[in-house]
């Protein structure tokens, strides 16, 4: 869009360019707006403003050529001298965003400059229009709902969010009850692990003692780690930016926790050997529950589906699973 000098003196940017797109500055941009050079007169430039026939007359842009290098609001010309030129009463170096800006971005540019616009131009620096705040008020709510959902790190907007906390009963029990119900049979599974090592906690009834603590811990971490990597997503930050920084954190804290518990065990019951393998069982139990807190909720992404609903029920069945196996396992290699 180039500025085109119209019979009145005044130049207005051409609005006949159809490339403006959804979601960019642009798509915001008054384009019939006074522009007029630095040398004019303030009182040239109000005869010619009075004329008519631009539909806003808020800002003058002051412009060498096609390039706008200042702006002028309509007070400052009422109250300036006549003979003064537009270059004199301007204000300098305006708020410039390019046409393909970010629409957030373009509000929190206004916001930051204090400015009453913005000036957006084309790709060769030529002026396309004027933004002004109360074009901008919609973006910014837009932008604000959206925040405070993501606050959640579950649903990707506020209107989503609106629609879970408000979805009818037989909705919601939908949603959550299928989860609910694999983490039941999980549950029945678990019970059919634990009778098929019997004979050993009949051997030794301290070892099913520790059960809940390897059960607990795992899940723990797991929910930590699912909870930072789902409001990740929230944020558009992708798995693959913090796996290594996640599963070295789940590799020092099964360490951590298992040192510790080995230290209270042989101190509260005298057993070494069932210490070391409930020490051994968290450190494994705390790596792996790491590791599936970041696969499950990033498959259910790409598939697609909320990964707050299926993952977490998900994930706790495959926690607790694994670490009764890795548990039990591990007793059998050091204690028997």
């Amino acid at each position: 869009m180039n500025p085109a000098t119209d019979d009145k003196g005044l130049a207005g940017p051409t609005a006949g360019d159809d490339s403006r797109s959804l979601g960019a500055a642009v798509g915001h941009a008054v384009v019939d707006v006074p522009t007029a050079p630095p040398d004019q007169t303030v009182s040239m430039t109000l005869d010619r403003l009075s004329a008519g026939g631009l539909a806003v007359v808020r800002k003058v842009v002051v412009v060498e050529g096609q390039r706008p290098v200042g702006l002028v609001p309509i007070e400052r010309l009422y109250s300036a001298a006549g003979e003064e030129t537009l270059g004199s009463v301007m204000e300098g170096d305006p708020p410039i965003v390019t046409f393909d800006t970010d629409e957030e971005l373009a509000a929190h540019d206004m916001a930051d400059a204090g400015a009453g616009c913005l000036i957006v131009v084309g790709p060769g620096g030529g002026l396309v229009g004027l933004v002004f705040p109360e074009q901008m008020l919609s973006v910014l709510l837009a932008e604000h709902d959206e925040d405070m959902a993501r606050i959640g790190g579950y649903l990707s907007s506020s209107s989503q969010a609106r629609h879970a906390a408000e979805e009818p009963v037989l909705t919601r029990l939908w949603h959550r009850l299928p989860w609910l119900v694999i983490g039941l049979f999980g549950a029945m599974l678990s019970a059919v692990l634990m009778g098929a090592f019997e004979s050993e906690l009949e051997a030794n009834v301290l070892l099913a003692l520790f059960v809940p603590a390897i059960v607990y811990m795992a899940g723990a971490v797991g929910v930590q780690t699912q909870t930072v990597l789902i409001r990740a997503f929230a944020a558009g930050i992708q798995t693959r930016d913090i796996f290594w920084r996640e599963l070295v954190t789940g590799l020092m804290v099964g360490l951590m926790i298992g040192g510790l518990f080995l230290a209270f065990a042989v101190v509260g019951w005298g057993d070494f050997l069932v210490a070391l393998a409930v020490a051994v069982a968290l450190f494994a139990s705390a790596f792996t529950s790491t590791l599936v807190a970041m696969v499950l909720p990033t498959v259910f992404k790409k598939l697609g589906a909320d990964p707050a609903f299926g993952s977490g029920p998900l994930a706790t069945l495959i926690q607790d699973l694994f670490s009764i196996l890795v548990y039990f396992a591990i007793v059998s290699l050091i204690v028997f």
